[in-house]
């Protein structure tokens, strides 16, 4: 018999379900919805470990135990393709990257009273919370805060925010400070000081023309299957290094040991670089800089990676170029890919490899390809962004 003021589900924005349809704040599976309004916890709600939640808008999902934390994920994928009308034919195991893992953060900063915060925004706000403790991002990472806010407290107007973008690399911590002009010598030599004290990789000011490099002793570099790659102030990145590997292992596993792969979107190259010599690989993508970075790390390593700076939303491979490859990757951004899907369905492709960060366009893209003869045979659900509803995963087609 359903109870009807029980919490049976999560929804896509962290609310909790209960039976008979009403939306409940930060109730997980198994809680019960009391007269009152309150609830009464169930055996999977966790209590949260972190001192800033529910206000913090990082983390949506605290309240949530492995086991429903992970079921959230699957749910979120299911429910897309599901509203689509597409079959999967197997979901693997969820990956949840673990806490304090994230290695690629965006802080903002704002004034309250005489005190410079800095962390993230609340939940459908602009408020600031003013980080004291992360679960979520590297200790490297949330280490740097309190100098940050040290440094910028004295020098920031305080009609001015900015955002603080943090990345680690191969070289250190990778700081961008965007929306921030520091156009005099004290201000110049604080930054050299600052750079130099938390040994930076790289300190990069943005004052609304683009990063621009302050501090930068070495060329900073990412390294993806062990080819050091050149990397730009905040480029793109998977959000935590085991997350990423998990991307990598799915896509082997959807596209198999063919010879010949075209990898779409391809950034930095953490899928084209992922495959051996003996593996010929198209990689095409519209950011210059992160093309160019892999054109010239794939040939210091030898890997036989045919760079083409392309913008496949503008330009997507036709039908007769993609014929020529044995397998495709695709790893669009949230919007997904759909002229892209659309010539891939005309296609004489046999096996695809789509990385997703959004299941709705993901399951769009998905519906395309299965009208045109493909089968979704696989889905890995992959949580990098623990606690949050940011889910990632990867989609094994083949006709």
């Amino acid at each position: 018999m359903t109870v009807t003021n029980e919490i049976i589900r999560v929804a896509a924005r962290g609310d909790g379900v209960t039976a008979d349809g009403r939306y409940v704040a930060h109730a997980a599976p198994g809680d019960i919805l009391d007269p009152s309004g309150g609830l009464i916890h169930g055996p999977h709600h966790n209590t949260p470990p972190c001192r800033h939640f529910p206000l913090c808008g990082g983390c949506q999902l605290q309240h949530l135990d492995e086991a429903s934390l992970s079921s959230f994920i699957a749910d979120r994928i299911t429910h897309a393709l599901a509203t689509q009308q597409v079959e999967i034919g197997e979901i693997m195991p969820v990956h949840l990257s673990p806490p304090a893992s994230r290695r690629r953060v965006a802080v903002r900063s704002a004034w309250a009273g005489k005190q410079l915060h800095l962390g993230f925004s609340t939940e459908k706000s602009h408020r600031i919370i003013d980080l004291q403790q992360c679960d979520v991002m590297a200790p490297e990472l949330f280490a740097l805060l309190k100098p940050l806010r040290e440094l910028l407290a004295p020098r920031l107007n305080r009609a001015r925010q900015v955002q603080i973008k943090l990345a680690i690399v191969d070289q250190g911590v990778d700081v961008l400070i965007e929306n921030w002009i520091a156009n005099d010598l004290d201000t110049h030599e604080a930054l050299s000081e600052f750079a130099k004290a938390h040994q930076l990789a790289r300190l990069s000011l943005d004052e609304g023309y683009g990063p621009v490099p302050f501090w930068e002793p070495e060329p900073v570099t990412v390294t993806l299957s062990g080819v050091a790659v050149a990397y730009a102030p905040y480029g793109f990145l998977q959000a935590t290094n085991d997350g990423e590997a998990a991307l990598i292992e799915a896509v082997h596993q959807a596209v198999g040991d063919k010879s010949f792969i075209a990898d779409l979107f391809s950034g930095l190259g953490t899928f084209a670089l992922s495959f051996g010599s003996g593996v010929k690989v198209y990689a095409g993508e519209a950011d210059r800089e992160a093309i160019l970075g892999l054109k010239t790390a794939a040939g210091r390593a030898g890997r036989t990676i045919f760079t083409e700076h392309r913008d496949l939303f503008r330009r997507p491979l036709n039908s007769d170029e993609l014929n020529k490859f044995d397998a495709v990757i695709l790893d669009p951004p949230r919007a997904g890919a759909k002229e892209q899907v659309e010539q891939l369905a005309a296609s004489q492709v046999n096996d695809i490899a789509y990385v997703s960060c959004n299941p709705a366009s993901f399951a769009r893209d998905a519906q395309t390809l299965v009208t045109a003869g493909y089968r979704l045979q696989r889905i890995w659900p992959i949580g990098q962004f623990r606690w949050s509803t940011h889910i990632e995963l990867v989609g094994q087609f083949s006709r």
